[in-house]
């Protein structure tokens, strides 16, 4: 897990940004409903991850994308999707990044408490692993 720390707390956090995967790692990247990933992490995900294009939701080679540009309840059913995969793959570290804070319409302090029961093997942003303390 070449990308990860854990905190004061033993919460998983990214350490940098995601240049590479390890073995078992899967980029977390915010998506558009439609998969057009044309720019952002969305970009990095199709050029270095295996994101494909026309799909805006779920597992797509070694990334996962969550929509955050549809509206608040779609990322949140998402991130709940995540979570929920997250659990039915414990051989799997998922690294998710600030989902919608970049391109997207959110701050972290709208996204980070949908990661309030991330598992052990979800890594998240710094800003988010804060806000959760």
């Amino acid at each position: 897990m070449a990308n990860t720390t854990k905190d004061a707390a033993g919460r998983l956090v990214l350490d940098g940004w995601v240049q590479e995967l390890a073995p078992g790692e899967v980029f977390v990247f915010g998506s558009n409903g439609a998969g057009f990933h044309g720019g952002g992490a969305a970009r990095i995900a199709f050029d270095r991850f295996g994101a494909v294009w026309g799909q805006g939701h779920g597992l797509q080679g070694r990334s996962y994308a969550i929509d955050t540009m549809t509206d608040a309840a779609t990322m949140a059913r998402d991130i709940a999707g995540l979570l929920a995969f997250a659990r039915e793959h414990s051989e799997l570290t998922f690294l998710v990044i600030e989902l919608g804070c970049g391109i997207g319409p959110y701050q972290p302090a709208d996204v980070a408490p949908h990661f309030a029961d991330a598992g052990a093997n979800v890594a998240l942003p710094p800003s988010f692993a804060e806000l959760l303390g």
